[in-house]
């Protein structure tokens, strides 16, 4: 059993880019950048997705107290309705590696396509479960959404928010189209875009 990704293949001064939440119908896109030391090697570090939540609670700590430089950023859901997810995510990307207070010398990007840097990019589809400095990032991008999710479904109570986490669930839909959007609803995202030309909740 792979208890983790291979530390052996951290290179020096590669910045690793995720982000969570392009798919979710509420809250913002989360990214991080994480540069890991080489010389302090994280045990287990994994796509986030791998991991049970007390893991990577435990992991967000120690990435963020091992690695020479991290940052987590964001885009809000104003600038996602305003740009669409995809260049709001690229967005938040740059702000993530801007953020870094270490240049890195090259930029892994999870998935398919990179934003504008400053630095060398590449991306690595499949790069959370492949590259470490990506899983690490994984993580501090997921536990971060994770608690404002959390958070956030204190503040709009019925919607079920702390358990989807605003992915469009039957839990979800069921409760936005009997509660209505929130402020935090994507508008530009069908379900509730659909509600809103109804006018029921306009």
């Amino acid at each position: 059993m792979q208890l983790g990704l291979d530390f052996a293949s951290v290179e020096e001064l590669v910045a690793g880019v995720d982000e969570v939440g392009r798919g979710p119908l509420c809250g913002a896109v989360v990214t991080a950048a994480v540069i890991l030391d080489p010389a302090r090697p994280i045990l287990g570090l994994n796509d986030s997705k791998k991991l049970t939540e007390a893991r990577r609670e435990k992991l967000f700590d120690e990435i963020r107290e091992k690695a020479l430089a991290w940052c987590i950023a964001r885009a809000e859901v104003e600038e996602i309705d305003r740009l669409n997810i995809l260049h709001a995510t690229m967005l938040a990307m740059q702000r993530a590696v801007e953020g870094l207070g270490v240049l890195p010398k090259l930029a892994l990007i999870d998935g398919n396509r990179c934003p504008k840097l400053a630095v060398p990019s590449a991306p690595v589809i499949g790069g959370d479960a492949q590259v470490p400095a990506i899983a690490a990032a994984s993580i501090l991008a997921k536990v971060s959404r994770d608690r404002e999710m959390r958070e956030l479904d204190a503040l709009y109570p019925g919607y079920g928010i702390a358990l989807h986490k605003g992915y469009p669930t039957p839990v979800h839909l069921e409760a936005l189209a009997r509660l209505g959007p929130t402020p935090i609803h994507r508008r530009s995202f069908a379900p509730v875009r659909r509600l809103l030309e109804t006018a029921a909740f306009g």
